[in-house]
């Protein structure tokens, strides 16, 4: 008898038929495109955790940015209370200091904290005198009338109003010349004018009818 190695007998073991073969391959198939299926899976949801995180990255960055913004605009906002604060000592300063070396000292910090401003997008809010009044910009205090302007012109400017780049930080706050009411005609006039229609009414006399 031949003595047959283990490897052999492992061999013989082995169903190589046809119907055998055929149905291994269609279940490494089946197993094939169950692990396509899964990677897909597996890349899909990779794709979808990145994209979150992304999203999560820029809103951060966005409310980041927006706190900033809204910090530096009260900071903007107490800076604006200061120069409100220069505006009422330069104009209030008396003829005789008008050539004092203290006072100009006021007047060149005002004109440095001016600059410092506009270099960070500060810019003035347009409301002389004889500007029309816009309410996106303009906050009327006072209506004057007798000005002989047209109605809502701007008479005076009461404090200087600011934007911050392409929007209004604080509106102006202007005095705003008031319409005049249409004349009414006197009294006089008034009663005047049916009494001499009622006279003029009698006068006349009527003409004779023909027969």
């Amino acid at each position: 008898m031949t003595n047959r190695t283990r490897a052999q007998e492992r061999i013989d073991e082995i169903d190589v038929s046809p119907t055998t073969l055929l149905a291994d391959i269609e279940a490494l198939k089946a197993e094939l495109e169950t692990a396509r299926r899964q990677t897909d899976e597996y890349v899909a949801l990779l794709q979808r955790e990145r994209a979150e995180f992304a999203n999560y990255r820029r809103r951060t960055a966005e409310e980041r940015e927006r706190e900033l913004g809204l910090a530096g605009e009260d900071l903007i906002r107490k800076v604006l209370a200061i120069a409100d604060d220069f505006d009422r000592a330069i104009d209030a300063r008396p003829t005789e200091l008008a050539s004092n070396s203290w006072a100009e000292g006021v007047a060149a910090i005002d004109r440095k904290l001016r600059a410092l401003l506009e270099s960070e997008g500060v810019s003035l809010v347009v409301a002389s005198p004889g500007t029309t009044f816009d309410p996106r910009q303009h906050e009327a205090i006072a209506n004057v009338p007798g000005t002989g302007r047209p109605e809502g012109e701007i008479v005076e400017e009461v404090r200087r109003g600011y934007r911050l780049r392409d929007r209004v930080l604080r509106p102006a706050l202007v005095a705003v010349a008031q319409g005049e009411p249409a004349t009414a005609a006197p009294a006089a006039v008034q009663e005047a004018a049916p009494q001499a229609t009622s006279q003029a009414t009698s006068n006349v006399t009527p003409e004779p009818l023909n027969d």
